[in-house]
């Protein structure tokens, strides 16, 4: 397969990251034999560094640095607040209005890969800015409801925990549709049975930041794939909603 390059100069390349796709090898996946790493090297004929990561279910933007030297000036960025990302969820429920939640979150260990890590290490900060841009109420009954209500909501994370934004909709009951570990089973099938999405719908739309070298200011943004566009227009959402309002 072909990644969509989003942006490329000499020192940076941008992909929109296909949703169910590892960034990178892992002995946790060793089935798998497509990564983004890979694909990406093959197809500009360069080596490629990771600057931040996306959970293998998660679509959109992806940056890497094409040198270890870039890299290593940019990744104390995204440690800090100096990127900002934008995602966009559909979650189950309604978002009433826009809020901030700082809610800490302790580390997600891994049975296998964190067996000798630290099992009572203190919960670290975790703030997600969130708001919802569109609702909906269909007639297709989910548990004990004749109804089922969704929201498509925007989040801006302030801090980078694993997890975070899934974990931060479930705290607040409003799981992300598609969510094998932190949703809601019944509302996932149904988007299954119905929508014919099988995905997480969690999509990293927009990463803005400022270029290490040039100090341009870049805002790349990536589309939605299938999946996503069905269930918004099965919903009546159009894909405008999801545009910065900047």
């Amino acid at each position: 397969m072909e990644l969509e390059i989003l942006y490329q100069d000499q020192y940076l390349v941008a992909v929109n990251k296909p949703a169910g796709m590892l960034v990178h090898r892992s002995w946790l996946d060793r089935h798998e034999t497509q990564f983004v790493m890979q694909t990406l090297r093959d197809q500009i004929g360069q080596h490629v560094f990771p600057l931040h990561r996306l959970d293998r279910p998660t679509s959109g933007v992806l940056l890497f640095a094409l040198s270890s030297e870039v890299a290593s000036q940019m990744m104390p960025k995204f440690a800090g607040r100096d990127v900002k990302k934008t995602y966009h969820a559909v979650v189950r429920g309604w978002i009433k209005e826009a809020a901030v939640l700082d809610y800490p979150l302790k580390e997600e260990l891994d049975k296998i890969a964190d067996k000798h890590a630290d099992q009572d290490k203190e919960a670290q900060p975790a703030v997600t800015a969130y708001a919802p841009l569109a609702k909906v109420e269909t007639d297709i009954a989910v548990g004990r409801y004749a109804t089922s209500r969704y929201t498509l909501v925007e989040m801006k994370p302030e801090t980078g925990r694993k997890h975070q934004l899934r974990r931060h909709m479930h705290h607040l009951s409003h799981h992300i549709i598609g969510d094998v570990n932190h949703g809601d089973g019944r509302h996932n099938r149904s988007f299954r049975d119905n929508y014919d999405c099988r995905r997480l719908m969690l999509h990293a739309s927009r990463l803005e930041l400022e270029h290490p070298i040039t100090g341009e200011q870049l805002d790349i943004r990536a589309g939605t794939d299938e999946a996503w566009n069905r269930v918004m227009t099965a919903f009546d959402w159009p894909l405008s909603m999801m545009a910065p309002q900047d």
